[in-house]
């Protein structure tokens, strides 16, 4: 590696998210980046291995050992940890833990990739508490979503911010980034479906118990996260976490400046009919998040 080229630690660069982020990262030379994956013979870790400036190294991301060996030499760090695969106190440890780290290490720009803290815009209404924030002929989008606009992001945009995050460190630093495509109502989301694909589509507005009975989730009331063993009494269900997610959306909790996304990426995806388009979306259900049909 020349000398003037910056190593990126990427913490979650096999998943849904981090990848997108490795091949904005990789796409022009400017930076080698490091994944830690526990499985170096998976598709996903071969597939960042393939991509040219990106390496791999083996390890539990939420290890010390490993941890010390992926901070070694490194210049910038993007961390995204998995709160469905450790719950929510073994996330909010490691990326206590990974920002140490990082000062240890003498990183030069750390980005944390996170959500809206829920339960703080909500004055700690245990109602909006999320632990991972904090039909036939006719397609139905059912979701407990009232009239609230819910955010949605293309992955290759996000990339492409942090992307920009770290080729500015001037303007991104201490930056609480609130990248979004667009704020949309659901009965605007099955409009755009049908005007895309031409098969009719509704939005049902559904209670959360009706909501959980018709899925995605198996045994809804299952509490997230493996490390901690699933008797410990601080971890959340899926229902608990969840109802939470949805109450934020839908009471409109947050919002974007979409006016500084748009100058920070003049071309990105600016609605969800154009990545409708842009994708070839056709409402199958398709699990996103690694570990998230199980």
């Amino acid at each position: 590696m020349s000398e003037d080229k910056k190593l990126i630690l990427v913490i979650g660069g096999t998943g849904a998210q981090g990848g997108p982020v490795v091949k904005a990262l990789t796409s022009d030379g400017k930076y080698a980046v490091r994944v830690v994956t526990r499985d170096s013979s998976s598709t996903e870790a071969k597939g960042i291995s393939s991509i040219p400036g990106a390496s791999i190294l083996e390890g539990d991301t939420y290890n010390e050992a490993t941890l010390r060996k992926a901070f070694t030499d490194v210049d910038y760090v993007f961390a995204n940890t998995n709160g469905f695969a450790i719950g929510e106190k073994a996330e909010i440890f490691w990326g206590i833990r990974l920002y140490e780290l990082a000062r240890e290490f003498g990183v030069k720009h750390f980005l944390y990739a996170g959500l809206e803290y829920a339960s703080k815009l909500g004055h700690f209404d245990p109602k909006y508490r999320t632990g991972h924030l904090d039909g036939k002929d006719t397609l139905v989008f059912a979701v407990p979503l009232g009239d609230g606009l819910c955010p949605l992001i293309h992955l290759d945009d996000y990339g492409r911010y942090a992307r920009w995050m770290f080729d500015t460190p001037s303007e991104s630093s201490g930056l609480n980034l609130h990248v979004g495509t667009e704020d949309i109502a659901w009965k605007d989301l099955a409009t755009a479906f049908t005007e895309v694909t031409g098969r009719k589509a509704i939005y049902k507005d559904v209670g959360l118990d009706e909501y959980f009975k018709l899925g995605p989730f198996p045994n809804p009331d299952a509490k997230i996260g493996r490390s901690s063993g699933l008797d410990d009494p601080t971890l959340v269900s899926f229902r608990q976490n969840f109802s939470g997610f949805w109450n934020t959306w839908k009471d409109n909790l947050t919002k974007r400046d979409y006016k500084l996304l748009d100058t920070i990426l003049p071309d990105r995806v600016k609605s969800i009919k154009e990545w409708m388009i842009k994708t070839g979306y056709d409402g199958r259900r398709a699990f996103v998040l690694k570990g998230a049909s199980s």
